[in-house]
């Protein structure tokens, strides 16, 4: 371990370890309900889980021994009672880790160490790189996504308290950390309703408007004073997006309104926050030449705000052009006095214009296939064997339309939704600038046709091809769909409409590649490869066609979602992959796990940006994986998706996670708008399951198949073949293959067999329990073998600390919720379908969801 890792894990155990034990025992002195007494239980049973999964009992045992050997309660009311108790605590105790976590985080990170921008301007400087930089400069950015995934599990109100906790436990404030304990107190989790679409989006505003206007201007204030020849004023860097109120892939309750309210929203509030800084500016600039011009600018930001019927038009530009005239005169007849303070305006209004985040529409390829069935069907925009033209056929006609058709004249909400979508991002261009709604992603895409489509929208729409302003952006998922889209995209950039669209475009396209489907389709191993695979081909592509390919990851918060070290993968992915922008999605959980705070923002985005930049200016030849290096970790893709597909394909494979998991509980939980199934039939698919329920189910079992499941499996084939030599060696060589590997590190990390462990000798499910820990054993015997540890992230000490300290916080949990799954099962088989007692076992089971899944900070 080295010098600093080891400070940090000591900086770790002071700020986080001791003050959870101090804090935690304020507590049981708060003046709630029989609370000292659930703190004193509670701490008996995690006691009683420790020992008893040691000496190999089930949860039920557990439980039932627990209530014998240390209570009096005999009734199953008194018994859910104190269970629920238990919930609560240690829900609460979670978010009190969270917020430590959260205040340490200064202590605990080097602010300054590697992967930041200070240890960037170091190299830049040493390797006289700075002509390369700004070469990079010119046009590489971040783009951080925030979008509606339901994988948050604390309501707005709760994530508040996190924020003023961290404040207070940083400065030490005993007095607030108690007030603030006993507010949490109160503070109700679980939300009796289904948020909508806009309270979703009014969630992460809440983060755009307090950490991220922040960090991101902080980190543009750092570039242009540390390079300021290098940093352009038409490329601010960070960009922001946002899907909440743009998303309606498998979402119905988002339409064409939404999108427009969002929009507004976005645009409000971000006014507000100009508003804000140019008050604190007044305070400071009272000289003469100065005042007047910016009482004006205050006076319009305010009108566009607070009076909407005298909103005035204002411009991203017009607020640049004053703040910079207010620059000159500072600088020319006030001795440079507070410029500092309007150059960080001046780098908000430039990172964020009128937008604050790009609003990206979302939506199914199926959706549009169907519309545009229906708009066949019943207009002559289109010709009426439309749906059964050849595919060549179907393309010319929609590169053809010439008609334009009145959303009104159908009766089919979809159709008529869709069509009023295409129009609303017209306004929102309007009001918000171009960034305000300038993406179409196409969810499921597996074809040119898929593409062509969302283009034929917009003719019919009456837009006219030279006043498109939006890409068009095929999103790839399946691990099929990745294998299709060379083909797709060759097909695109040859159709000379399609073509002429990417001319006027500046000749970039984006390109979406989802790493949740691909990973429940195909495996860990298969779909991680499949997409770097599938990134190499279509760099290529691209280039042959002269087009600037910019890859947009769907990354989730866990390694089995494209989570985990994400920054590792982006600085590993070498000279074959085209790395003009760094584009991501950030969602739910990651949002306050990584991004709940300005500082811990600013350290993330700052490792994101170091990484695509030292990428192409610090990383030599060797990090590109070679022909013989990617064939190798072919094979072993290969190999474990034959494993995985053999697990997934069992007849019992779902029946399992059903049975087992609270997978049938995940729409109860009320974190999220959208269903948690696509289509409406009764029974389960994987095809029709979400990805999201489907790795937070794993998870909450804590076996976390999708992050290592065929690992184990594929090194053993090689070692049979004796070849786990050259395995070593890609370990050692690759920096994509390790960052791989230390992702599957942390899924199997946050494993616990013993809570499932009594299902082994189950007489249906006992076969695929035991395939699944064997694996498990299987891939952490060749995960040692590979990185010469005993331990699984021994690389990373910190968070190998956390993840323990956070999976015995929540062990009482697990261990009820397997307990309450076990009594809903018993009641199932009794055929008792509603019960007082079944409503009450089933609301436990989703209520231990809240705390398994917000402990595990990137689970869902």
């Amino acid at each position: 371990m080295s010098m600093t890792s080891s400070a940090a894990l000591q900086q770790f155990k002071t700020q986080v370890g001791i003050k959870f034990q101090l804090y935690n025992s304020l507590f049981t002195s708060l003046p709630f309900h029989r609370i000292e007494k659930t703190g004193i239980l509670l701490s008996l049973l995690q006691s009683n889980c420790e020992e008893g999964y040691r000496k190999k009992q089930s949860p039920v045992e557990i439980i039932d021994e627990f209530f014998s050997r240390h209570t009096s309660y005999t009734s199953d009311q008194e018994k859910l009672d104190v269970m629920f108790r238990f919930v609560q605590y240690v829900e609460r105790q979670v978010v009190l880790f969270d917020a430590l976590e959260d205040a340490a985080f200064r202590d605990v990170n080097d602010m300054s160490g590697v992967g930041t921008l200070k240890h960037l301007e170091n190299e830049v400087s040493v390797s006289k790189k700075e002509n390369e930089l700004a070469e990079k400069l010119k046009d590489f950015a971040v783009r951080l996504v925030l979008t509606a995934h339901p994988t948050q599990f604390y309501p707005g109100a709760v994530l508040g308290i996190i924020n003023d906790l961290s404040r207070a436990i940083a400065e030490n404030n005993v007095g607030q950390i108690n007030t603030y304990l006993q507010q949490l107190g109160k503070t109700p989790f679980f939300k009796k309703q289904k948020p909508t679409p806009y309270d979703e989006a009014v969630s992460l505003i809440w983060y755009l408007e307090n950490v991220f206007y922040q960090a991101a201007g902080r980190i543009l204030s750092f570039m242009k004073s540390q390079f300021a020849d290098e940093v352009s004023g038409d490329n601010p860097v960070i960009h922001m997006g946002f899907w909440p109120g743009g998303d309606r892939d498998g979402n119905p309750f988002v339409t064409a309104a939404t999108t427009l309210k969002v929009a507004d929203a976005l645009r409000g509030s971000i006014i507000k926050c100009y508003y804000l800084d140019v008050r604190k500016l007044r305070r400071r600039l009272t000289f003469e030449g100065v005042e007047a011009s910016l009482q004006e600018l205050e006076k319009k930001l305010y009108n566009n705000i607070f009076i909407p019927d005298q909103r005035t038009d204002i411009s991203q530009q017009e607020i640049l052009d004053t703040l910079k005239e207010i620059r000159h005169t500072l600088i020319y007849q006030h001795n440079s006095l507070f410029v500092n303070l309007v150059n960080q305006l001046i780098n908000k209004v430039e990172l964020f214009g009128l937008h604050f985040a790009t609003l990206d529409i979302r939506q199914d390829s199926s959706v549009h296939g169907k519309v545009l069935a229906d708009i066949a069907a019943q207009t002559d925009a289109l010709p009426k064997n439309y749906v059964d033209l050849p595919l060549e056929e179907k393309i010319n006609a929609l590169t053809g339309i010439s008609k334009t058709v009145d959303p009104e004249v159908f009766e089919d909400l979809l159709v008529k939704d869709t069509l009023q979508t295409v129009s609303v991002i017209k306004s929102i261009q309007q009001f918000n600038g171009e960034q305000g709604c300038g993406r179409y992603i196409i969810s499921q895409c597996n074809s040119a046709l898929n593409a062509i489509e969302v283009f034929a929208l917009f003719l019919l729409n009456g837009w006219k091809p030279e006043d498109i302003k939006v890409d068009i952006v095929p999103l790839f998922e399946t691990v099929e769909d990745l294998l299709q889209a060379e083909t797709s995209m060759r097909a695109l950039y040859t159709n000379p409409v399609y073509s002429a669209h990417l001319k006027r475009r500046k000749n970039r396209q984006t390109i979406m590649l989802g790493f949740s489907d691909g990973t429940k389709d195909g495996g860990y191993l298969m779909a991680n490869f499949s997409i770097y695979k599938a990134k190499e081909d279509l760099t290529r592509i691209s280039r042959e066609y002269g087009i600037d390919v910019v890859f947009f990851d769907g990354r989730g918060g866990p390694p089995a979602r494209g989570g985990g070290k994400t920054h590792k993968f982006y600085s590993s992915l070498g000279k074959n992959i085209a790395n003009k922008e760094i584009q991501l999605t950030i969602q739910g959980q990651t949002v306050s796990s990584n991004f709940g705070i300005i500082d811990a923002a600013q350290f993330n985005i700052e490792q994101l940006i170091h990484a695509g930049i030292s990428n192409d200016l610090f990383s030599d030849l060797s990090i590109t994986m070679d022909i013989k290096e990617a064939s190798l970790l072919q094979e072993l893709a290969q190999s474990s998706y034959e494993a995985y597909t053999d697990l997934r394909d069992h007849p019992y494979f779902l029946e399992y996670l059903g049975h087992a998991s609270p997978l049938r509980f995940y729409a109860e939980t009320n974190i999220g708008s959208r269903p948690a199934k696509r289509g409406a039939s009764g029974r389960l698919a994987l095809k029709d399951l979400r990805a999201i329920p489907f790795v937070g189910a794993w998870s909450q079992l804590k076996q976390n198949v999708t992050g290592y499941y065929g690992v184990g499996s594929a090194m053993k084939k090689m070692d049979e073949a004796g070849r786990l030599g050259e395995v070593k060696r890609l370990y050692r060589h690759s920096a994509f293959f390790k960052a791989l590997m230390d992702n599957c590190e942390m899924a199997m990390r946050k494993c616990y067999f013993p809570l499932t462990a009594f299902l082994s000798n189950h007489p249906v499910y006992g076969e695929i329990w035991n395939r699944i820990y064997n694996e498990y054993e299987l891939t952490k015997q060749y995960i040692f073998s590979l990185s010469g540890k005993s331990e699984l992230m021994a690389d990373y000490p910190v968070e190998q600390l956390s993840v323990q300290m956070r999976e015995r916080i929540v062990l009482p949990l697990t261990t009820i919720q397997q307990y309450a799954i076990t009594r809903v099962r018993e009641l199932d088989e009794k055929l008792i379908q509603q019960s007082p007692e079944k409503n009450s076992y089933e609301k436990l089971v989703m209520r231990c969801s809240f705390g398994i899944i917000n402990a595990g900070r990137n689970s869902a």
